[in-house]
């Protein structure tokens, strides 16, 4: 398979904007990390104006790539031009970083300026973000935003809650930053849609990761067949109702066959899956696949070592089996 390479700041990929964009506006990026570092960049390809504030280290490359860099919060936003809505995007770790952000940001700004958080948030935080910064004047956007680091080649996708109206100034942005001008990125709703999207969508993704990985692991446990998991992925990618960027992903892992043997059978979730199922309790929805697929990552990070134990010595309980023990 053809994995794309990572990010080069020297080329320009085919599908990405160049040159100046209609009614190019300017923006305040803070957060210049592997996602939001990459985001400045594009938006620097499509010639969109940046200024960017991180309080660690940015990204090495986006000062290369015409970032204005800033020391201060203040300073950022006296750099943004007046006499307009001023627009702040943030990629920042949900919580608390994000709401200290917000709180010291929000007096440097005027009424009918625009924040954007474009972290993996949980929608009723956006929700009472929203409430909070139109009581100010401010307008308040959730994005969900898909694409990992191979964003900044191939486009992000953008899940948009909030005031419709203030689309009307992150349509250049967001054209910017999607796969194409035209796709990939929709306005879902009001406050908190972009990112009850993005929390949905991220649940799929652990139910699509999690059914992957069980197929192959049923094909590499039988033992009368020697199958080649690499080839029989890479089959799949063509045609088949399956295919998707998860099954390149995992063809790439599985083209030799000792590829997984050094790797440790541990599975770290991010929160949004936890999300998903908390949702599907409050609502009444069920979602069993994608509340499996959680609890699944919680056992293989060792959380069900207790309860294994305990059912070990029940079976040698009431039947007389033996117990296994550790070693040590």
């Amino acid at each position: 398979m053809n994995t794309p390479a990572l990010p080069d700041p020297s080329r320009t990929p085919a599908d990405m904007p160049t040159g100046p964009i209609a009614t190019s506006p300017t923006i305040a990026v803070i957060g210049l990390g592997r996602m939001g570092g990459n985001m400045a960049r594009r938006l620097r390809r499509a010639e969109i104006a940046v200024h960017g504030h991180d309080q660690g280290t940015p990204l090495a490359t986006v000062a290369e790539s015409g970032v204005r860099l800033h020391d201060s919060l203040s300073s950022l936003v006296a750099a943004l031009p007046s006499g307009r809505q001023r627009l702040v995007w943030l990629m920042l770790p949900q919580g608390e970083p994000t709401d200290s952000t917000i709180t010291r940001l929000a007096p440097l700004l005027a009424a009918g300026d625009i924040i954007v958080d474009g972290g993996n948030t949980h929608y009723l935080d956006s929700i009472r973000r929203h409430e909070v910064l139109s009581a100010q004047g401010l307008r308040f956007v959730d994005c969900g935003v898909s694409g990992g680091i191979w964003g900044y080649d191939n486009g992000y996708c953008l899940m948009f809650g909030g005031p419709r109206d203030a689309m009307d100034a992150l349509t250049p942005i967001a054209r910017a930053l999607a796969p194409t001008p035209d796709t990939g990125w929709i306005h879902c709703g009001g406050a908190g849609a972009g990112h009850f999207a993005k929390m949905i969508h991220n649940g799929i993704e652990y139910g699509m990761m999690q059914a992957l990985a069980e197929g192959f692991a049923l094909m590499d446990g039988h033992p009368d067949y020697a199958f080649d998991l690499g080839a029989i992925a890479e089959s799949w990618r063509h045609g088949s109702v399956v295919r998707s960027w998860l099954l390149d992903l995992s063809a790439d892992a599985l083209r030799s066959r000792d590829a997984l043997d050094h790797v440790a059978p541990v599975v770290a979730d991010s929160g949004e899956g936890r999300w998903t199922v908390d949702e599907a309790i409050r609502q009444g929805t069920p979602a069993p696949v994608i509340a499996l697929s959680v609890m699944s990552r919680f056992a293989s990070q060792g959380h069900a070592t207790f309860a294994n134990r305990l059912l070990a010595k029940m079976r040698g309980g009431f039947g007389g089996h033996a117990v296994p023990h550790d070693d040590a």
